[in-house]
């Protein structure tokens, strides 16, 4: 926290009142971090109870300064939500009803929050700093070099020649990025600085190209190795190995792009996208040379990871073989002027980057804390078993809702924590796997990315087409149909995320489910753009799938 604060109050600041404020919060914020680390073993032999005046104004500042530090980083909304739970905390006694609790003395209820592993310092803080900020480094670093240019080139040379090349190529480029990236608003704004003015050049409809970038984007969270900070955090929170969580979650990653290549064919049915020109294809040997420097240290990763070290190892030593590839360009020659140049981005990029995770992640352990302290996570636990009376499905639809209104205000990882903390033991009571519950909820918070009112990737796409938002949002929810269905299939068919232990049945299982989000995909786009003179085809199509489907659901 006390390295972060810098980055977000002073480095960020975008006035001179900022920058003023700013310096004083990181002060402030870095003297009362200093103080907790520095007592450490005073305040640990006080079991969570903090006594004194000095104690009480540092744990209130320290509050204070994380709901700033998470307003000036990503806004608003999820410092209000956190707020809203602090105030719970503080006064949730005065509420009637199974919703109040017995009241929590402020000593006790500030302790836990500051000074043991219930708060602040937990669990979601802890996997930032020891595995997320060590990924976020060597995406920054990959990016830095010409492994940022090998992902885009391999791209093109294997769909810019294809029919729709350009919206393909921005699929292909996403789930490459989003690999390194895991943020799908830094995927729209990395890949669609190349992608998209690609697009419009070849005569691409504004609402068809900002809707591709959005939702292959969007692709990139769920995308192993990486797929954000939410991997990482799923590793700690269900104490399954970070390989297992990967193996798991490719299938369904594959299928959601298959999806959206679905839906990217149709529109190049609708509009005849054409490919690429032979001009902007890579020669081979460009490619092939990039793509060295991407598959070099991804190599190295994976190799390592898979031989039995922790990801964090495994990903410091790909930083080391990233770093030197920088010192070399597609010449293969050495140049430090270049490599210094590069490393220094690669920096400031990753410290941008582990701030505003830091600014999340300790925001919402603020939520997750009180929702232990005060046991308003059991209740309503209990309230969605209640209501759902037993019933999986719809104990299934109350989470789903709870995650795409949640993920509306907050960011992906904020939004799945906090689900996954009040509804995920509900529906492991109801029978499911944990794994199975974890990366539903995940999948779910990543619907408000497209999902109107607020979606966050559309928004940014729109925005750089110069289109407008809601017309990209529609053709963004027909493109990423796999997003709504491919969760859903993943508890009804549990071998679908099971890879790693039968992998012939997973297999067979997404390959009758790529079959029926074809024809479902293939009948969307038709209903969607023929609305006023509905096909015969389309209809069928629609039918095809509705048999189809129970089958699988």
């Amino acid at each position: 926290m006390a390295l972060a604060l810098p980055w977000i109050f002073i480095f960020a600041s975008k006035s001179k009142q900022q920058l003023i404020s700013g310096v004083a919060f990181t002060t402030i914020g870095v003297f009362s971090c200093g103080y907790i680390a520095l007592n450490e073993a005073v305040l640990s032999d006080q079991y969570g109870f903090i006594s004194g005046w000095e104690q009480f104004i540092i744990a209130s500042l320290l509050i204070l300064i994380t709901l700033e530090m998470a307003r000036r980083a990503i806004g608003w909304p999820l410092p209000i939500i956190a707020s809203f739970f602090i105030i719970y905390g503080l006064f949730g006694q005065h509420i009637p009803g199974e919703f109040g609790h017995a009241g929590i003395p402020i000593n006790s209820f500030l302790g836990t929050l500051i000074i043991t592993e219930g708060g602040l310092w937990g669990t979601l803080t802890g996997v930032s700093v020891s595995i997320v900020a060590v990924f976020v480094i060597f995406g920054a670093i990959l990016n830095a070099g010409e492994a940022g240019k090998g992902f885009m080139n391999i791209a093109v040379a294997a769909a810019g020649r294809l029919k729709g090349g350009a919206a393909k190529v921005s699929v292909l480029a996403s789930a490459l990025f989003g690999s390194i990236s895991g943020s799908a608003s830094a995927n729209v704004a990395s890949t669609g600085m190349v992608t998209l003015p690609t697009m419009q050049k070849l005569g691409y409809p504004r609402q068809v190209a900002g809707a591709v970038e959005a939702v292959a984007s969007t692709g990139g969270q769920i995308m192993p190795p990486l797929m954000g900070a939410g991997a990482f955090v799923m590793v700690e929170l269900t104490g399954i190995p970070y390989e297992q969580i990967i193996l798991a979650a490719l299938l369904p990653a594959m299928l959601y792009f298959w999806t959206v290549w679905v839906g990217v064919n149709q529109y190049a049915e609708k509009y005849n996208l054409r490919p690429y020109t032979a001009d902007m294809l890579p020669t081979r040997w460009v490619v092939f040379k990039t793509a060295l420097f991407f598959f070099v240290p991804f190599s190295i990763l994976l190799t390592f990871m898979f031989s039995g070290y922790t990801p964090q190892f495994a990903a410091a030593i790909a930083i080391f073989s990233a770093v030197f590839l920088l010192l070399i360009g597609l010449d293969f020659r050495f140049d430090l002027n270049r490599a210094l140049k590069r490393i220094v981005n690669a920096s400031l990029f990753s410290g941008k980057q582990v701030a505003m995770i830091a600014s999340i992640i300790l925001c919402a352990s603020l939520i997750v804390g009180v929702l232990g302290i005060t046991g308003l996570g059991i209740k309503i636990t209990s309230s969605i078993l209640s209501i759902s009376g037993g019933n999986l499905w719809l104990a299934l639809l109350l989470t789903a809702l709870a995650c795409i209104v949640l993920g509306m205000e907050v960011p992906t990882t904020a939004a799945y924590v906090i689900c996954v903390s009040v509804a995920g033991p509900a529906l492991i009571d109801l029978g499911l796997e944990p794994l199975t519950v974890h990366l539903f909820v995940f999948w779910f918070a990543l619907l408000s990315t497209i999902t109107p009112p607020v979606c966050g990737g559309v928004f940014i796409a729109a925005t750089m087409v110069g289109e407008n938002w809601f017309k990209v949002a529609l053709s963004a929810m027909a493109l990423g149909l796999g997003l709504y269905i491919v969760p859903l299939a993943m508890v009804r068919h549990q071998s679908l995320i099971q890879l790693d232990k039968q992998p012939l049945e997973s297999i067979i299982t997404a390959l009758q489910l790529a079959v029926g989000l074809l024809l479902l995909g293939k009948g969307l786009i038709g209903i969607k753009w023929s609305i006023t003179r509905l096909t015969l085809m389309s209809i069928a199509i629609v039918i095809m799938f509705g048999f189809n489907v129970s089958n699988y659901f």
